[in-house]
């Protein structure tokens, strides 16, 4: 067993040879999943395209085969098409808005407006039912089936060419002749009937105008009549010419009295600074003046006469000559300031007054101005009023010549551009258009439906998947077994046998890298391996708990597995099955259940007994024992950690199998004294939700999250887009594993 052990030593040298800069977090559960890198979008959409292949496919075919179905059934459909102008009309209403309702185009301001209403009546039932009368279309079989009113618009289509006044009219029918006879008969009853419209709408014009014209000629003549007589009475002669005098007069009075009021208030302003002895305002009024010249000399007495007092004193002769000057100056400034507010006083008194004046002569023009317009106002209505009856008057007699001429006339707005043509070949259905359409169709259809199935689906696939929902590194990827089991029975390899397990029953997938060590899986565990021995800094963690969201999901084939690679690696390996409510371990191995777990800790066995030896070279198994009535007090009891402290000493690793965290408290409880924390997640099974719930549970106690491991990942699905290149390369590898029994084939893993 030594030399075995040095020999699979040596044959992971590689593993140990590995950098140490490739480390995991120290502390996973509080570590974030890195940013999907650059082009994840495009191929996670691909991903699911490749995944619903067979949806898009199936979608795809289904559309285009009725597309194509349909397109071939169809009754061919002949379209034909007539064109007419409508342009502007000019004089048809005879410039009166809204006289006829049935007439437009420069009833509107806006041209589209009439072209829009236009088209309306083309579509009025009015029209159709004369189109139908016309063409006898209730004799018709083709019309016979349905309402001959519903049937003759479903066939009709009317379209404005843009930038024009042109408008198409389509009809569609399976009768080629028919459409363009139809289309011809609706065109010319249009022309038609808008022509009678506009007749019989100038002939009412002309018999209203006839009435309107001789009520209008007794009001024309009243009117001026009025004027004249009120014109006598107040004896208005040129009113015009006078109120053109009065009104300037009064505008010249207006304007002079608002310069005299600024005026008056700008005296009256340096009136007041005057009064109240403000010296200022005599040197602003006068800069060059005297007053300013005796400041000037009083500033300089005043200036010699300070310093010939400090020099010579009061008493000197020269100091109270200066005084004496200075004396004669201020008296001279005082006189000068008298005189300067005297003269502002006068200037100020003599604004006032002509202010006053040009008040009084503006009230006596606005008298006057007052009372000539008193008079001008009914003069002005009643001149007023008689120009109106008059221009309308001559307005409506112009009207009734217009009319008149008019009405003999046959002249229409609306021009045929193209009559419509009997069609050669059907409109509707276009094969070839239609096919391509329903491919389209088809593909877009499949595509999101594919992407409307994805998104229902809410299970976790893929490592980037349970990386970015979890927020937790993903380890490693367990590949989806049944094509390696289905290869070994084709190849006829015998079956491994460990323990009291039957020959039929080693086959088991738990044992697979101890039965199959040159196979995918016992090389994606050993992958696994390699990141949990580089997870946390320092040394490799040695108590490393297994667990899972919900059941079925291989957590017990992943700790037996993972439990066997590092045995491979050469240290010992204790294997505890703390699922005290379920336990597999035991069956897996084909080892006894009499005493286990649950007999350690309730005190009936030693773990000298509890402890099993396996086939597999340093392997050791404590199995789950009888199930106890109350296992999580047992797993989360002091004499469970102190177990624990104790193998910790007895082995290089402890891989614990532990119960789902979802169903049970058991998992969290013995995920605190863990070194290393494994979930794992069915590919296609575990639920985002799951996965968000255990990662929260095992944090929320400060648990040693390392990662997620990907159980039952399908190689060979559209999920696996960069995970393939391993089994392609390696297949002859994989396929040629010969058989191994006992120690042999345990020596040779690595």
């Amino acid at each position: 067993m030594d030399s075995g052990i040095v020999r699979r030593r040596s044959d992971t040298s590689t593993l140990e040879q590995l950098p140490t800069e490739i480390q995991f977090p120290a502390d996973p559960a509080r570590s974030y999943a890195p940013l999907p890198e650059e082009g994840f979008l495009l191929r996670e959409y691909g991903r699911i395209l490749k995944k619903r292949k067979w949806v898009v496919i199936s979608t795809w075919l289904i559309i285009a085969i009725l597309a194509t179905v349909y397109a071939l059934h169809m009754t061919p459909v002949y379209d034909a098409t007539g064109r007419i102008a409508i342009n502007r009309e000019n004089s048809v209403n005879l410039g009166f808005k809204d006289s006829d309702q049935g007439t437009i185009g420069a009833d509107y301001e806006d041209y589209n407006i009439a072209l829009e209403t236009q088209i309306r009546i083309l579509q009025s039932d009015a029209l159709a039912f004369q189109v139908i009368k016309n063409l006898k279309l209730d004799n018709n079989p083709a019309f016979a089936e349905s309402s001959l009113l519903d049937r003759f618009r479903r066939g009709l289509k009317l379209n404005v060419v843009p930038r024009t006044r042109i408008v198409e009219i389509h009809y569609s029918h399976p009768d080629a002749r028919l459409a363009a006879q139809i289309a011809n008969i609706l065109i010319n009853t249009f022309i038609e009937q808008n022509f009678k419209t506009k007749f019989e709408s100038t002939m009412q014009t002309s018999a209203w105008l006839s009435v309107q014209l001789s009520d209008l000629q007794m009001k024309v003549e009243t009117s001026q009549e009025k004027l004249v007589r009120y014109q006598k009475e107040h004896d208005i002669l040129g009113i015009d010419e006078k109120q053109n005098i009065v009104t300037s007069k009064l505008d010249e009075l207006n304007k002079e009295l608002t310069a005299a009021e600024g005026d008056r208030i700008q005296k009256e302003s340096a009136y007041k600074l005057a009064s109240a002895g403000n010296p200022e305002i005599f040197a602003k009024a006068e800069p060059s003046s005297l007053i300013n010249q005796l400041r000037t000399q009083e500033s300089d007495l005043r200036m010699k006469y300070a310093e010939a007092t400090t020099q010579f004193g009061s008493s000197y002769p020269k100091v109270m000559q200066l005084g004496n000057q200075l004396k004669q100056v201020e008296a001279s400034i005082q006189a000068e300031d008298e005189r300067i507010a005297s003269r502002v006083q006068n200037e100020y008194l003599s604004a006032l007054q002509r202010e006053k004046l040009l008040g009084a002569a503006l009230d006596v023009q606005k008298q006057e101005a007052n009372h000539l317009n008193e008079s001008a106002i009914e003069y002005n209505l009643l001149k007023r009023d008689a120009e109106s009856n008059r221009q309308l008057y001559e307005g409506l007699l112009q009207k009734l010549k217009e009319a008149g001429v008019s009405a003999g006339l046959r002249s229409s707005n609306i021009r045929i551009v193209d009559v419509a043509r009997v069609p050669t070949s059907p409109s509707a259905p276009n094969i070839p258009r239609d096919i391509v359409l329903g491919l389209a169709l088809g593909l877009f259809g499949g595509i999101g439906l594919a992407f409307v199935l994805e998104s229902l689906d809410n299970t976790v696939r893929t490592p980037e998947e349970a990386q970015i929902i979890s927020a937790l590194p993903s380890l490693g990827i367990i590949p989806l077994s049944t094509k390696q089991i289905a290869r070994d029975r084709k190849n006829g390899h015998p079956r491994l046998s460990l323990g009291s397990r039957s020959s039929e029953s080693a086959d088991s997938l738990q044992l697979i890298t101890f039965a199959r060590p040159r196979s995918e899986l016992a090389e994606s565990y050993r992958a696994l391996r390699t990141s949990i021995m580089l997870s946390s800094l320092g040394s490799p963690p040695k108590v490393i708990l297994v667990t899972s969201a919900l059941p079925q999901e291989g957590k017990t084939t992943t700790s037996i597995n993972s439990a066997i690679v590092l045995a491979q690696r050469g240290g010992r390996v204790l294997l505890v099955d703390a699922d005290l409510r379920r336990p597999g371990v035991h069956k897996a191995l084909g080892l006894r259940n009499t005493s286990g777990l649950s007999t350690l800790l309730t005190g009936g066995d030693g773990s000298q007994n509890a402890i099993l030896s396996t086939e597999i070279p340093n392997l050791f198994v404590l199995t789950a024992g009888p199930p106890p009535p109350q296992p999580a007090e047992l797993l989360g009891s002091i004499l469970m950690k102190d177990y624990l402290c104790r193998l910790r000493k007895e082995f290089d690793h402890i891989v614990i199998d532990t119960p789902p965290a979802l169903s049970v408290t058991d998992a969290v409880l013995l995920s605190v004294e863990a070194d290393s924390v494994l979930v794992v997640v069915r590919s296609g099974q575990t639920t985002k939700a799951a996965l968000r719930r255990v990662r929260d549970l095992l944090s929320h106690v400060n648990a040693r999250i390392t990662g997620v491991i990907v159980n039952a990942f399908d190689l060979h699905s559209g999920s696996s887009y960069y995970y393939q290149y391993d089994s392609k390369y390696y297949g002859r590898y994989y396929e040629e594993d010969p058989p191994q029994n006992g120690t042999s084939a345990a020596g040779k893993a690595s």
